[in-house]
């Protein structure tokens, strides 16, 4: 069985072998070289993860019984030492290896027949982003299987599901003085939250990955719900009485999605394109039904303020202490998405993230972090 201490040995072995000659021996060649060792060490930490196929992997690997990564902070560390592997460890050993070649290379006895420096700039760019390409692959193979293990239950069912805006306020939708996110969206923060708190302890030091992670999950979750057609079937089913609370309500969660996000500190320009993709075509569903947004709908301040409220309420109630009002600047969604329904609603199938999980410029966020222990 391959342990996640075999994993490191088997790194660690492998990064001892970049020898000056190796590199020698490879050439202009050894780039690919550890592209390639790289892209099969990503595969060991995928299969090393949850996943629906990991029963066919296993039967495919019969020789191998992988490390199986089942605690978050367990699957929070092998996406830290991936990240670590390409953005540190390998670049740094390639780059002094290249450095000293440099500085023995005796004057005047003309260019480097292999690899060096002066010819390989563009080509260490390039297998540097080839390394990113792999980094994102593992990420979102964990934003995937993370986001289905919480919308799915072991039976199948699913808790985003579309009956809960056609009841009014019942189970899911509990309000008592004041209007709050359904219970899926209220359980998506304390997972979110929970898992924010896991990170800052695994990923000690690396908060840019901490937020791409974060940011990137509640992007997944926003997508899965534009894209899951059996969700806007039940809309669109005449059948189906709808009410102008339950779209209220929706227009709500998305909010509370978006503050979800700013609170936190990892603002995220996709899950504000999606979820005003979302209020778009739940409008435009609605409308079509006989419901008229522009009388049955708050004002846009409306649902700022409360999804801003709902989010401090859950902090109380997690942490037991009162949460600081901020001035941050919020997104306002509504306004826009009724004024140009038609284009927004196009654009969801096809954003993808534009925030790497190796290289990402969060110089955008600018919210302190409200993540508190929810067993504190």
């Amino acid at each position: 069985m391959i342990t996640y201490t075999g994993v490191e040995l088997f790194l660690q072995d492998t990064m001892q072998q970049l020898t000056p000659e190796v590199i020698s021996h490879f050439g202009a060649t050894v780039l690919t070289k550890i592209s390639h060792f790289f892209d099969e060490y990503v595969e060991i930490l995928i299969k090393a993860l949850p996943g629906p196929s990991e029963d066919e992997n296993l039967a495919e690997n019969k020789e191998y019984v992988y490390y199986k990564a089942e605690t978050d902070s367990q699957q929070l560390a092998l996406l830290g030492t991936a990240f670590t592997v390409a953005d540190e460890l390998l670049p740094m050993a390639v780059s002094r290896i290249w450095s000293g070649k440099s500085e023995l290379k005796e004057p005047g006895s003309g260019p480097a027949e292999n690899v060096g420096p002066a010819t390989s700039a563009i080509e260490f760019k390039d297998w540097k982003r080839h390394l990113q390409h792999s980094l994102d692959k593992l990420r979102d193979h964990f934003c995937r299987q993370y986001v289905l293990n919480f919308i799915y239950s072991r039976e199948g069912k699913t808790r985003l599901d579309a009956q809960i805006y056609l009841h009014g306020i019942g189970e899911d939708l509990y309000w008592d003085s004041q209007p709050l996110a359904s219970l899926p969206f209220q359980a998506l923060f304390g997972k979110l939250q929970q898992l924010a708190t896991v990170a800052g302890d695994v990923l000690l030091g690396k908060e840019k990955i901490q937020k791409i992670l974060l940011a990137r999950l509640t992007e997944t979750v926003v997508m899965w719900l534009s894209d899951e057609q059996e969700f806007w079937d039940v809309f669109e089913d005449d059948s189906c009485p709808l009410h102008p609370f339950g779209l209220q309500q929706l227009i709500l969660d998305m909010y509370f999605t978006v503050e979800i996000a700013v609170c936190g500190g990892y603002p995220s320009r996709n899950v504000q394109q999606i979820t005003s993709a979302i209020i778009a075509r739940a409008i435009k569903t609605f409308s079509a039904r006989g419901i008229d947004p522009q009388s049955a709908l708050p004002e846009d301040e409306w649902f700022v303020n409360t999804a801003k409220t709902a989010i401090n309420k859950l902090l109380l109630k997690t942490s037991g202490s009162e949460a600081s009002d901020t001035d941050d600047e919020h997104i306002t969604l509504h306004d826009e998405i009724i004024s140009d329904s038609d284009d927004t609603g196009s654009c969801v199938s096809s954003i993808e993230s534009s925030d790497s999980f190796a290289s990402a410029n969060m110089g955008e966020v600018e919210s302190p972090n409200y993540f508190t222990d929810p067993e504190a």
